[in-house]
């Protein structure tokens, strides 16, 4: 009796877990709670919907929220599309909340655009926010000389937004900074006086506002102001210095050749007249053995 009742206590423990087992997968692949969820809030997924979701893969809570505040928002998203764009590789939660923000501040922004930043790895989110609020972003002190050689250093901060259409395939902040500095560097060396820049610098962003730096980016300049202008140093003046350092070296290795060239040429000379000293006794001894000396006296 006890052997049969431990059996019957074994398979009545082994159903249990079975069942449960069974409840815990139906569980998994019908989300009931998600399925009310959905039906109250009155964005409505179908059951077999949920069940073919999980089927492939996709989390049916993702989706269903996201459907949700779209219906909220008075937007209608089809399931299709915002399970594309998850089996695509995109968050389906960010996208649709960047929709609703655009759509709230009256910035048009279709699901199929939305979907694109979002899987050419922008933020899309970021990028509707920063449509509305823009964003100032500040360059590095930029060095330029004026044309009477005196250096200026001077920072910028840009007001720049985001620019929806260009912002898939866009360049980044990194393209503004790097061409708001060139022009800097370009407006300050155009200036024929350092003290100009200093008394109207204003006349450097008018001037970078002027060349559409905004070509080709993900935003658009909104404003450029100089925020700060230090005088540097004077390096039309140090350049003349080194100048004038460097003739003075070549004027002295030319000076220096031609002394050369002269105790050389003095060398030369004594050499000269010593041999042509030594001459002079083996000259005197030809004409002696030649008589000729002799028949000068004798005359």
């Amino acid at each position: 009796m006890e052997i049969l009742d431990l059996i019957a206590g074994s398979g009545f423990l082994g159903l249990v877990v079975v069942l449960l087992f069974l409840i815990s997968l139906i569980g998994y692949f019908v989300p009931f709670r998600l399925w009310i969820t959905a039906w109250a809030s009155g964005a409505y997924v179908g059951l077999l919907t949920l069940i073919a979701m999980r089927l492939r893969r996709v989390p049916p809570h993702s989706i269903v929220k996201a459907r949700i505040s779209a219906v909220k928002a008075g937007l209608s998203i089809p399931l299709d599309e915002l399970e594309s764009h998850f089996l695509a590789g995109g968050n389906v939660v960010d996208v649709v909340n960047a929709i609703i923000s655009a759509d709230k501040a009256n910035i048009e922004l279709t699901f199929k655009r939305a979907a694109a930043i979002d899987l050419a790895g922008r933020n899309v989110l970021d990028a509707v926010q920063m449509s509305v609020l823009p964003k100032v972003i500040q360059t590095p002190r930029n060095a330029a000389v004026a044309q009477d050689g005196i250096q200026l250093i001077s920072v910028a901060r840009i007001t720049v937004r985001t620019n929806l259409d260009r912002l898939v395939g866009g360049a980044g902040e990194e393209t503004i900074l790097a061409r708001v500095g060139e022009g800097m560097v370009s407006a300050i060396g155009s200036a024929t006086n350092h003290k100009d820049v200093l008394e109207r610098p204003d006349s450097i962003s008018k001037k970078i506002l002027s060349n559409g730096l905004d070509a080709g980016t993900a935003y658009e300049i909104l404003s450029i102001d100089i925020a700060d202008i230090d005088v540097g140093k004077n390096i039309g003046a140090a350049l003349q210095i080194e100048q004038a350092n460097a003739d003075k070296q070549i004027a002295q290795a030319k000076a220096e050749e031609r002394r050369a060239m002269a105790v050389a040429l003095e060398q030369e000379m004594r050499a000269r007249v010593v041999e042509a000293e030594a001459e002079v006794p083996r000259a005197m001894a030809d004409a002696f053995r030649a008589g000729r000396i002799l028949s000068a006296q004798a005359s």
